[in-house]
């Protein structure tokens, strides 16, 4: 009985939002450059993460507080699969499972579908769940802002 009580509370993280990777071809090939270099820039150091469009999930018990960056990285953090799986890649990164560590830097790149307000609205959540550097990349202008 009390299994079955725990399993009916049990939160459901979802892997995927629903929403696209990108909204074109250009964003598309802008978001795996930025999350390739990245992840090739820390390719000898096992303890920094790397994701592309990876749901982020910042608290525990709170399915609905999430973001997707279009890259992240996460210094004092495994590559590769979550501490808890054995033979899968992360599905998500669920914070309070990663020693509580947030990315530390975030990248988004910019759409004609998320222009400034978008923007100024993921800067809020990246500032109250401890990314410490956020860079919006305009692929239009070629500005790394």
């Amino acid at each position: 009985m009390t299994t079955q009580i725990a399993a009916q509370n049990q939160i459901i993280y979802p892997e995927r939002d629903g929403q696209p990777m990108s909204d074109n071809t250009k964003q598309f090939r802008w978001i795996v450059t930025i999350q390739g270099g990245l992840d090739s820039l820390f390719k000898d150091n096992p303890e920094v993460f790397v994701a592309g469009d990876l749901l982020w999930y910042p608290v525990e018990g709170d399915n609905k507080t999430r973001i997707a960056p279009d890259a992240m990285v996460v210094f004092g953090r495994p590559k590769g699969e979550s501490p808890e799986a054995t033979l899968c890649e992360r599905g998500s990164y669920l914070q309070w499972r990663e020693d509580n560590i947030p990315p530390q830097v975030v990248f988004e790149v910019l759409s004609p579908g998320n222009r400034l307000g978008e923007m100024l609205k993921k800067l809020r959540f990246y500032e109250r769940y401890g990314v410490e550097e956020y860079y919006i990349y305009d692929p239009d202008d070629e500005d790394l802002l």
